[in-house]
């Protein structure tokens, strides 16, 4: 994904392409294709980046995706959202974490393990 190409698209158009992105990331993971999931990451960052950049943080456009039913994209919404509303995207990983719906809630505790610990500051 080029940054033009992502500038050109609108939010609701960026958060259906995250949603693309975590479902790939989710068959790469279940599939161990580490390579495509590398490269899905890059894609990820990329969106929530443009994301980022927009008027307010728009970022939290992934909240609508808490409630979706691939627990990939309720991850990744949650952990892309920390910077904006920390309480909610906590809530969120704590949710996945107790799942204990694997490899999701591991994921979760760890990104837990990290806000609680300092190590990991969502910017």
């Amino acid at each position: 994904m080029t940054i033009k190409a992502l500038h050109s698209l609108s939010i609701p158009v960026l958060v259906e392409k995250f949603v693309e992105v975590a479902v790939a990331q989710d068959e790469a993971i279940l599939n161990d294709d580490n390579i495509k999931f590398r490269r899905l990451y890059g894609d990820m960052l990329a969106i929530s980046d443009e994301l980022k950049s927009r008027d307010g943080d728009a970022r939290s456009a992934l909240i609508s995706l808490y409630g979706h039913s691939n627990g990939q994209v309720r991850l990744k919404a949650a952990t892309h959202t920390l910077a904006v509303n920390l309480k909610a995207a906590r809530r969120q990983l704590e949710s996945i974490h107790a799942s204990h719906s694997l490899p999701y809630a591991l994921d979760a505790g760890m990104m837990l393990r990290g806000l609680d610990d300092g190590t990991f500051r969502p910017t």
